[in-house]
């Protein structure tokens, strides 16, 4: 097996051209993710995550823009090819579940005709009853019941965890090599949000695919991922396994945003906030983002853009406290 990384994003810069200025969305996300990986994305509302996923499948629309950087996919720079080329890789090697499965169904089209045509715009030498065939075996393999029933459903006639089960079904059954997904279960009840992820990860292990899973849940994280990447305000502050993210984390963002998980053991204990606001975007970058909310802010986060320090392994932090560390090394 290769060592090279299926998906590497490098400085990633995305802005957005609106009436009341520029808004400097991403500024420098990078974070590599390996093959039959699932990678963690987390962050707060508005950090970027989002974007960072339609940046990935070049799908950034006007007035947005991506300035600068590169997303190299299978050895490919998906800035740099074309359009043509741009589309045959959505969809068949990368998919994306998005948070609103109802809204990225067609409400006049059966389930199963939708899942179906997916298999037949990316591989053209099957006909519409062997795609059909796939699309309702696809279905079975999610544990839905009577799969060939529900293939002749509209989407108005399911629930929200079915159809997230379909969205499932569409990015999947292409066995893509890369699949996205952009909170999948933010809209499900706790019971039916631990039914999806079994399942994704049953499905995903069988496929192979490498996960890019896009969370404000931590325990989602701690349960699905081997790696997080955690996101503030357009910029990415630290990466590392999930066990060291979570358990020593490094930057004084990720540590606030541990803090404000409540405590099964206190319930009673008054729930932690991160003081201050987030910061706004409209400003370009010149200093640490997270400065006038960190406890531990220096004079020069006030004036300085810290740098990505390389710590134990492959965990790294973009934060001055470890500046002059000696296991610290800037990257």
């Amino acid at each position: 097996m290769t060592t090279q990384p299926l998906l590497s994003v490098k400085n990633l810069k995305v802005h957005f051209y609106t009436l009341r200025g520029i808004v400097h969305a991403l500024e420098r996300v990078a974070f590599e993710l390996n093959r039959q990986e699932t990678l963690g994305l987390a962050g707060e509302t508005g950090c970027g995550k989002s974007v960072t996923a339609r940046a990935i499948l070049r799908l950034i629309d006007p007035p947005g823009r991506i300035i600068s950087g590169s997303i190299i996919f299978e050895g490919r720079d998906i800035l740099t090819i074309d359009e043509a080329e741009v589309r045959d890789i959505r969809g068949s090697q990368i998919s994306m579940i998005m948070q609103e499965p109802k809204m990225s169904l067609n409400p006049v089209i059966r389930v199963g005709d939708q899942v179906a045509e997916t298999l037949l715009i990316h591989d053209r030498s099957l006909n519409r009853r062997s795609a059909r065939r796939q699309a309702v075996d696809m279905l079975a393999q999610l544990g839905i019941p009577d799969p060939t029933r529900m293939a002749q459903r509209y989407p108005h006639e399911l629930s929200g965890g079915m159809s997230q089960r379909i969205m499932i079904a569409m990015m999947l059954v292409t066995r893509p090599k890369l699949l996205i997904a952009d909170e999948p279960t933010s809209a499900l009840d706790v019971t039916i949000q631990a039914q999806i992820l079994a399942l994704m990860q049953t499905l995903v292990s069988e496929i192979q695919t490498s996960v890019l899973m896009i969370t404000h849940d931590l325990g989602v994280m701690a349960e699905t991922c081997e790696r997080v990447a955690v996101m503030y305000a357009g910029d990415m502050v630290e990466v590392g396994s999930v066990h060291n993210v979570l358990k020593h984390p490094q930057h004084p963002y990720t540590q606030g945003l541990l803090q404000t998980v409540p405590d099964k053991a206190n319930p009673d204990q008054p729930l932690f906030s991160i003081e201050g606001n987030v910061p706004s975007l409209l400003e370009p970058q010149t200093n640490c983002r997270f400065a006038p909310r960190c406890a531990h802010v220096m004079d020069r986060c006030k004036r300085e853009i810290p740098p990505v320090y390389n710590l134990n392994g492959d965990h790294q932090a973009a934060c001055f406290l470890h500046d002059g560390s000696p296991e610290a090394q800037a990257v």
